[in-house]
């Protein structure tokens, strides 16, 4: 314990750095600071020297090495997947839907199977440095119940989709769960909810309407794919003679509470319909170049105002839940696709990976920055080794050089949940073996 002054208030902890990286103002980068944490919350952020001075901690942590910065926020997944790792790769994304992962999910998905699933990927998530993710998959209940063992945050999708599964029989009955869900987890300090409508072409005019409908009434987000494939696009034309977004845009969906996934087929008009209604876009390129669905936009939507979060979709799709991995490739993608090394520089990644993702989901009040009276959501990044070094400018190295095997410590809400390494809430053997368990189950297709 650290004993300060007499005068010197009374904290929970400390934790000091070489750097400390806010990510408000954008680019700040301070030297030898420090993060001060109170009652789950972020009380101050100040000079090592005047921490230490002002404030008696019951615990300080020195990472004298460290870059200290705010959880990463991955903004779309699919968590329960991490049990299909790699069992379908390189494929088209239709060819790999229909002819292995949908059957899986209709032989395989269970509460158990979500659990586990969910509890891997959030071990996963936690030991890279991520502390909240955005989820769409079947047994919320069953999401949110392994986020809370783990002690990562959650905003978990009430999925609705026009076929029946082992979790609901049809739209009603997906509706119907997933406000029954979301009344149970509405005051959960770990837990938010969004309605997740799967896709445009597996949900009907009329559930959307429903939704739109219900989100307005529960305040929540709207979490949904959207323009992944040129396919995705020409079949909705050659259907219904408009583009999804049009139809979305008809059916009242384009607002501030429309989360809209991979948007890898936009034309410049509708780069300025997104922009007019606020509506946030989610990118995961490395889900995207794996199934080569296309390239999501992200300087032209940065330019017009689009705000653009990062995802790195589930793991049987990239196959990793690695936000380093996906800041340094949305970085370097968007400079190849608009053919300028200026576009989304490294500080702008940070924050997609952060305070963009925390605004999307709707909590950028609490998430995503590291100011005073935010949640303590705080990680650590050893940027000491060789492979880092030298240091001209920490974000620089976050992005383009470190990767998440520097993370040696994760606070949830002041909760150390990773500490040198070890993750802490987590039993990593017991969840190897599951895995091991379902990995024999599913290959036996």
């Amino acid at each position: 314990m650290y004993t300060g002054t007499m005068s010197a208030q009374a904290v929970d902890l400390i934790v000091t750095g070489r750097w400390v990286v806010p990510v408000e103002p954008e680019g700040t980068v301070l030297e030898h600071h420090a993060v001060v944490v109170d009652s789950g919350r972020i009380a101050a952020v100040l000079p090592a020297a005047a921490a230490l001075r002002n404030y008696t901690a019951r615990e300080v942590v020195a990472r004298d090495r460290h870059a200290i910065i705010p959880g990463l926020v991955n903004a779309h997944t699919h968590a329960a997947m991490s049990l299909m790792r790699g069992y379908a790769d390189d494929l088209p994304l239709m060819q790999w839907l229909k002819d292995y992962i949908w059957p899986a999910e209709r032989k395989w998905v269970s509460p158990d199977f979500v659990r586990d699933g969910t509890l891997l990927a959030a071990a996963e998530m936690l030991a890279g440095g991520t502390t909240c993710f955005g989820d769409m998959f079947y047994f919320p209940d069953d999401v949110a119940r392994a986020a809370i063992a783990a002690g990562i945050r959650a905003v978990v999708g009430m999925i609705v989709i026009e076929f029946p599964s082992a979790y609901a029989s049809d739209c009603d009955d997906y509706l119907r769960k997933g406000i029954d869900f979301h009344d149970r987890y509405r005051d959960h300090p770990l837990v938010r909810t969004a309605l997740a409508p799967h896709a445009p072409y597996t949900v009907s005019d009329e559930a959307l309407g429903r939704i739109v409908t219900y989100a307005a009434e529960l305040n929540v987000p709207v979490h949904m794919h959207v323009h992944e494939t040129e396919a995705e696009v020409r079949e909705s034309v050659a259907r219904i003679g408009a583009r999804p977004l049009k139809r979305l845009e008809r059916l009242g969906l384009l607002s501030p509470q429309l989360m809209a996934v991979h948007m890898t087929q936009l034309e410049q008009h509708e780069i300025a319909v997104l922009a007019a209604q606020g509506v946030h876009v989610l990118h995961c390129p490395e889900s995207n170049m794996k199934l080569a669905s296309g390239f999501c936009p992200v300087a032209r939507l940065a330019a017009a105002g689009v705000n653009v979060a990062l995802g790195t979709d589930g793991a049987a799709s990239n196959n990793d839940l690695d936000m380093f991995g996906e800041m340094r490739s949305a970085a370097l993608l968007a400079k190849a696709v608009a053919g300028d090394a200026s576009a989304v520089p490294a500080a702008a990644a940070l924050r997609m990976a952060t305070l963009n993702g925390a605004r999307a989901l709707g909590l950028e009040d609490l998430l995503g920055s590291l100011l005073p009276g935010k949640a303590a959501d705080v990680v650590a990044v050893d940027l000491g080794g060789i492979a880092t070094q030298p240091i001209y400018n920490p974000i620089s190295h976050l992005v383009y050089a470190a990767g998440r095997h520097q993370v040696t410590d994760v606070w949830v809400a002041g909760r150390h949940l990773l500490r040198g390494g070890e993750l802490l809430t987590v039993d990593e053997i017991d969840l190897a073996q599951r895995a091991s368990q379902w990995h024999d189950r599913l290959a036996a297709r």
